[in-house]
């Protein structure tokens, strides 16, 4: 499948409130930690980055307008992270079959998940690609655009979880050996190990 048929959807809406400090533009070895993130996707060849916005897009937006990426705005950040999943869904680009949800504060994921995540997806023929380390799931999780009115009809309390338990039999997993899909930047404590490991 052609790589502009593929989006990353960046989940950068979230308020921080264990970090109490917008930790997406924390350095993380050179550059924010979200430039970081947008870097890694476009190292794997995807085309379209689309990042969703919540409570800190004024800080962002200056920085994600020197980046070749498409932004939009959650105004339900509040209500939880399918919300956000669900902005970015319903501003795909028309061209997209697919989209990786990627999440903003894990700038530890290097291009070659993704390009393994996606070559899965072209030839396994599922709907849900989940990448695992040691059996663990992490992410980015791609998911076919055929799901997209079920993502925008899940309620904000729900988490992923639900849309992925409802369709076992179209789940591909992919062991990826990388330990860092499995990993955020949550807490003070989770920046300053990263930055250590790196």
């Amino acid at each position: 499948m052609p790589m502009n048929e593929i989006c990353a959807i960046v989940l950068a809406a979230g308020e921080s409130t264990r970090m109490k400090t917008n930790k997406l533009l924390l350095p993380f070895h050179g550059r924010p930690i979200i430039a970081a993130v947008i870097e890694n996707i476009a190292d794997a060849g995807v085309d379209h980055i689309l990042v969703v916005l919540g409570r800190f897009r004024d800080d962002m937006n200056p920085l994600l307008g020197k980046m070749t990426v498409m932004v939009c705005f959650n105004p339900d950040y509040k209500h939880g992270m399918v919300t956000s999943v669900q902005c970015g869904f319903r501003h795909l680009p028309e061209t997209a079959k697919a989209a990786l949800i990627f999440l903003g504060d894990q700038p530890m994921i290097p291009g070659a998940v993704t390009r393994q995540v996606i070559q899965t997806y072209n030839h396994a023929k599922k709907g849900i690609i989940i990448p695992l380390h040691e059996g663990k799931r992490g992410h980015p999780v791609l998911i076919d655009r055929k799901y997209a009115k079920e993502i925008a009809n899940l309620e904000p309390a729900e988490s992923m979880r639900v849309l992925i338990a409802r369709h076992s039999e179209d789940i591909q997993e992919v062991e990826t050996g990388v330990p860092g899909i499995l990993r955020d930047i949550d807490t003070k404590d989770d920046y300053r190990k990263e930055i250590k490991l790196k």
